[in-house]
């Protein structure tokens, strides 16, 4: 699971409000005072950099199996431009062959329209953006798409065998333009047929029912035959119908992605070589197995040794993680983050985890829902080196893994909050205004500005080291019971428990926090944001679709609605713009725990029925008049909503055959950088596999 922070913010409003403390001149050798964080911005996006402070103290082991994790890491991107859409690698193959080779005039307003629908595409993986999932439509007209096709060389265009130009024009025109054609990415119009109507390229050919049923009948025939049944059944893979049958094609080498994946699996023997530690090395043995089997106990297996490796300070995230792009929340989409530790800023961490018992016994949830015995709970900060695959460019702020409910039970779980990136997002965002303009008092952007950065980190850590990772499922109960309310539902758990226990006195105890004002500022970040700032994301007449929008609309809007007649929280409108404003914080807290209970025993129980009913209540539709004054508002600020990053790039410094050291650079181009991976990393064709 994911903190995304825009990824995610939670929205810009941590990052807007923080006043970062100096950085250690030991972590950070190259010149900060100069470092451009920021280096672009076009449509919603905005082009950010980030750094890898301490890379170059560390051993030349630890750079080197940094270097080779780094490499498994972009190995990987084509598979999830092809998992997003299966039109995806054609058109970004297209797009960059006319955007390097296109004869024309390159000054026009018409070319600048098309080189920014490019740089959205790189941004997005893909033509549906990141986040609303909905098809995003060129600016540059159809006429001239055929234009920029007819002015680039037929030869670097990605035709089929046989094709004319013009019948690719017509191909492009109509995947492009056409509304009909992969119009979202991920419904969640729970009144239709869900894999139909997604553009995502984890079904072809079949109706959500017959997926519905095969892997229901597939879960049954294990139980049946006595074999796993705890495994993910179609994480894995893509459900396809042959000859009117219904069959998994599954991910691994020598069956789908099988080209990509070999490049991975090299990369990753190439690691194994500098690995920390003998456990280490077995853990991406068993990861090698699983890419090469595609057997999902092999995935089972790797987690289990991944999760109980505590002593390597360098790690990583590789593979078909994350079910957010699945409607039916079962297929994971390709990702990967290669990190190391941030040893002083994990101390943080470290006590929280120590105290997790605690946590999970005084929670406000039915006792019979939370753990007995809390185990392998571990959590640290790390300091990225690489983003990949469906992380890259934008990133979540805070990871929990593994995702299998059974596994965090009886092993625990690894929870990390990625420093250098929400470093990176404070620095770029400093000054713009954002919270000055949405804050209702001289006192909230007071605390914002003093507590907002420690705040929003310790939220993260709560929600990624003991929010996903609290209470129990009951006997029979997987986290597909909850269908497409899923990833909504569990991200509001992990939000809950983190609100919850941010204004507890044990974390003053602790000395996790200076004083309850901690709280209040998330609180005031969090209702802000929920109610109102967040709308920035989404264009007028549209709902809320994406998982952590609407978890965060289905807290903000339940308790709002709770508190409305004892004013906990208030709506106030001071010179024609609208606030809120929190009256009473222990009150909000309380409010929060009463969610916190509900939504546990929601995912206890497996009530798809509740789960449907308080997220399509609170968590999807928008006020359309507070949107358009909020989105006025926001215009003025000439702040973009989505922040994405340019990778630092890893060199091997060779001298006389031999590995001396590897350096760290760091790029400034974005489109440089998005046309190095896609000539050098690009291992699958351009027209989707069959």
């Amino acid at each position: 699971m994911k903190t995304k922070i825009t990824q995610i913010l939670i929205l810009i409003v941590m990052t807007a409000t923080i006043i970062a403390s100096v950085p250690d001149k030991r972590r950070f050798p190259i010149d900060m005072k100069n470092f451009k964080w920021q280096t672009e911005q076009f449509g919603d996006c905005k082009i950010l950099r980030y750094v890898v402070p301490g890379f170059d103290n560390l051993p030349l082991k630890q750079k080197e199996f940094i270097f080779y994790l780094s490499q498994a890491a972009l190995a990987g991107r084509d598979i999830t431009y092809d998992q997003n859409c299966r039109y995806n690698l054609l058109v970004r193959k297209t797009l960059e062959a006319v955007y390097l080779g296109y004869k024309g005039d390159r000054t026009t307003k018409e070319f600048r329209d098309f080189t920014t629908y490019l740089k959205k595409v790189w941004f997005n993986n893909g033509i549906h953006h990141h986040y609303s999932t909905d098809k995003m439509f060129p600016d540059f007209s159809k006429d001239y798409l055929a234009a920029l096709l007819t002015g680039t060389d037929k030869k670097d265009l990605p035709l089929e065998k046989g094709q004319t130009i013009e019948k690719f024009i017509e191909e492009m025109t109509s995947v492009l333009y056409d509304p009909k054609i992969a119009s979202k990415r991920v419904s969640q119009d729970a009144t239709s047929d869900l894999v139909v109507n997604s553009g995502s390229n984890f079904y072809e050919s079949v109706t959500q029912k017959e997926a519905e049923d095969f892997y229901s009948r597939m879960r049954s025939d294990a139980k049946k035959n006595k074999q796993d049944t705890l495994i993910s059944f179609g994480l894995n893979s893509k459900l396809v119908k042959e000859n009117g049958k219904v069959a998994e094609k599954v991910y691994k080498l020598n069956g789908m992605y099988s080209k990509a994946i070999e490049k991975i699996i090299f990369y990753l023997v190439k690691a194994k070589e500098f690995a920390d530690n003998t456990q280490q090395a077995e853990a991406i043995d068993k990861l090698i197995e699983y890419y090469t089997t595609g057997n999902l106990k092999a995935w089972d297996d790797y987690n289990i040794l991944w999760v109980k490796d505590l002593a390597s300070s360098t790690d990583y995230v590789n593979g078909f993680i994350e079910v957010y792009g699945d409607p039916l929340a079962k297929k994971g989409t390709w990702e990967a983050n290669v990190n190391f530790k941030n040893v002083e800023a994990t101390k943080r961490t470290e006590t929280i985890s120590q105290n997790a018992q605690f946590f999970e016994d005084n929670s406000p949830v039915d006792p019979k829902f939370r753990k007995k015995v809390v185990k392998g709970v571990t959590a640290k900060v790390i300091t990225v080196a690489q983003l990949g695959g469906d992380s890259d460019p934008a990133t979540p702020i805070g990871i929990n893994l593994p995702n299998a409910q059974w596994i965090r039970k009886e092993y625990g779980s690894k929870s990390v909050t990625l420093d250098n990136i929400t470093y990176a997002y404070d620095q770029s965002s400093l000054g713009n205004g954002f919270i000055d303009e949405f804050a209702f008092s001289k006192e909230e952007i007071a605390n914002a500005k003093q507590y907002g950065y420690l705040a929003g980190n310790l939220t993260t850590d709560l929600h990624e080291c003991l929010g996903h990772g609290s209470g129990q499922m009951m006997k029979g109960v997987t986290g597909e019971s909850l269908k497409n309310y899923h990833s909504t539902i569990e991200e509001a758990r992990a939000d809950l428990f983190a609100l919850y226990y941010i204004m507890d006195q044990k974390l003053l105890e602790l000395k996790l926090i200076p004083s309850l004002d901690v709280a209040k500022t998330e609180y005031d970040n969090f209702m802000r944001n929920g109610l109102m700032t967040q709308l920035v994301r989404i264009k007028p007449g549209k709902n809320l679709e994406e998982a952590h929008m609407r978890d965060r609309s289905l807290i903000a809007h339940w308790v709002y609605e709770r508190g409305e007649s004892r004013k906990i929280v208030e709506r106030v409108t001071r010179d024609g713009k609208t606030y809120f404003k929190v009256n009473d914080y222990e009150g909000l807290r309380l409010l929060f725990g009463k969610l916190l209970a509900e939504i546990q025993r929601i995912t206890s129980e497996g009530d798809l029925k509740a789960a449907g009913e308080l997220v399509e209540k609170y968590g999807v539709n928008v006020d359309s008049e507070l949107h358009k004054e909020v989105l006025e508002r926001y215009k003025k600020l000439n702040i973009m909503p989505y922040g994405g990053f340019i990778n630092p790039q890893f060199v091997l410094e060779v001298r006389a055959d031999t590995v001396k050291d590897v350096s760290v650079n760091y790029p400034m181009d974005f489109t440089e950088q998005m046309l190095y991976y896609s000539k050098n990393y690009s291992f699958l064709p351009a027209r989707s596999e069959k």
